[in-house]
């Protein structure tokens, strides 16, 4: 294909995903799911195939879109649930794998290799088309950190489990103890390389001035993150999700701008939007309907198999959470079981499944079938999902909170701006203090307005709907910053252990009594 082909092709696809959004808009469906279902048909109007290069989604487009999650990943958010997070990601997508694995061996008879390599595909639930529908239906918000954090991770547990059973099909043979110290060794090498890059790319980031040559450091990270990873033979996604929530979180924070913030987090915002358009129509103009429709029982059975994998794997894990942690509202399960949405990465596995093994194109039209459902049915029916579910649900009273916590935070950003301004020798002093005495009255208002607000009863706060008020969920964030000052107090030999586990303890039982927010 020549360059000029591929132009017109790529304004063919932007304009269509111009025209997708504006329908989607009116007709209330989620963009990604409109975006394949307009492709569906463009095969048809083009002289030659245009399709979904797995080559490229993993070496191009998959970095790009973990490390836009990683940067606008709150680690503190993080932390506070990383154990449903880790259980998900961890022993539920195994798990998972294993047991869509069994059913289509026993169901499909399929050999246990293409079993297991479509169980891995399958057990991978697409970040994109959850958070879509977040932005439109407000979800409490550790919910959508908990699906974000899960959904992060996994895409690197697919590709950690893919490889695996990639070198067993290669080498023929692979003994547990063997798969453990290569899954540690992967898991744990990508681990080191993202801390490594993601710690090395903040002392250069913080000497550029200019917004452009920032950008260009970032896409540098990212893309160079995951080819070092896979040169050194660990898992490149894992490095690429370190080295974003590093970066994200101490590169931005650290003496940069407001403007340069903005800049670069709206650069990568657009930079994963696009490429999420361009991997959702090639989805469906990779897919072929006749070759679907020969297959049809096959792909509801494979969509079953990994509908019970998720249900197994959801429900027995968050009901034990409870004696470690926070129990998550069976609501939220719900949520989590019915949210099972395939997408770009299970195309691009599928793809990348070995040229030599028996049956490929099966199974691909397999994984192809599957991803059209999860995306049409499960995509279509999310929005309803929320609302049934009763998760969106937004009291007066937060409502109020959040409008003056912006104004406060607004106006104190504002005037660190102005400090910097000043200190600059941008603003004169007497253009700054006037300025700054408005931004204060506004300050004042505020504060005094959310004082009032939190003197109150919480039950009078929640009365109306029984839900988190915002205080709850700030009385968490000092908690826990309690708890982080007691384990460097401990780390540091400042406090004796018995101390510090009696206070742990307290702030824990403080902890659970707080509501979900």
């Amino acid at each position: 294909m020549d360059v000029t082909q591929l132009v017109k092709i790529s304004i063919i696809l932007l304009l269509l995903a111009t025209g997708v959004a504006l329908l989607s808009r009116q007709l209330r469906i989620p963009y990604v799911t409109g975006l394949v279902l307009a492709g569906l048909p463009i095969t048809e109007l083009l002289s030659r195939p245009l399709g979904l290069n797995p080559t490229l989604v993993l070496n191009l487009f998959l970095p790009i879109l973990i490390f836009e999650a990683g940067i606008n990943t709150d680690v503190s958010r993080l932390r506070s649930t990383f154990k449903p997070i880790a259980l998900l990601a961890g022993p539920g997508a195994v798990l998972s794998s294993g047991i869509i694995a069994v059913l289509l061996k026993f169901g499909l008879g399929l050999s246990w290799i293409p079993a297991l390599f479509v169980g891995v595909i399958l057990a991978n639930t697409d970040t994109v088309s959850m958070i879509a529908v977040f932005k439109e239906i407000p979800v409490p918000s550790r919910l959508s950190t908990i699906v974000e954090g899960e959904t992060l991770f996994n895409d690197a547990a697919a590709l950690v489990s893919f490889n695996l059973i990639s070198q067993v099909y290669s080498t023929g043979s692979l003994t547990l103890l063997e798969g453990i110290q290569q899954l540690l060794f992967i898991s744990l090498g990508g681990c080191i390389v993202g801390l490594v890059l993601g710690y090395l790319s903040i002392p250069v980031f913080a000497r550029l001035d200019d917004p452009l040559s920032s950008l260009l450091l970032t896409v540098a990270v990212a893309l160079g993150t995951f080819q070092v990873g896979q040169y050194l033979g660990v898992s490149g996604a894992v490095a690429v999700v370190v080295a974003g929530l590093i970066f994200g979180n101490l590169g931005l924070s650290r003496n940069t701008s407001a403007s340069n913030r903005i800049t670069l987090l709206s650069f990568w915002e657009y930079a994963s939007f696009t490429v999420n358009t361009f991997i959702f129509l090639l989805i469906g103009v990779e897919i072929d309907l006749g070759t679907l429709w020969k297959t049809l029982p096959a792909i509801l059975f494979a969509v079953l198999a990994y509908q019970v994998g998720r249900f197994l794997t959801v429900y027995p894990l968050l009901a034990g959470i409870r004696w470690f942690d926070r129990p998550i509202p069976l609501r939220w399960q719900h949520l989590l079981f019915l949210g099972n949405i395939k997408g770009s990465l299970s195309m691009a596995l599928a793809l990348s499944l070995p040229t030599t093994l028996p049956g490929r194109e099966i199974l691909i039209a397999l994984v192809f079938g599957s991803v059209l459902v999860s995306l049409v049915g499960q995509g279509l029916s999310l929005p309803w999902v929320v609302k049934r579910l009763k998760l969106s649900q937004f009291s007066e009273a937060q409502q109020q909170v959040e409008e003056l916590q912006a104004e406060l935070m607004t106006s104190k950003s504002a005037q660190e701006e102005l400090d910097s301004l000043l200190k600059s020798g941008v603003l004169p002093k007497a253009v700054y203090e006037e300025m700054r005495s408005a931004y204060q009255v506004r300050i004042a208002k505020a504060e005094k307005a959310l004082r009032e607000l939190y003197n109150r009863r919480p039950e009078k706060l929640e009365a109306k709907n029984g839900e988190l008020s915002k205080l709850d969920a700030i009385r968490r964030r000092l908690l826990l910053a309690e708890k982080g000052a007691l384990n460097d107090a401990l780390r540091k030999r400042i406090l004796s252990e018995e101390i510090v586990q009696g206070r742990i303890r307290i702030i824990d039982e403080q902890l659970l009594k707080l509501e979900d927010d």
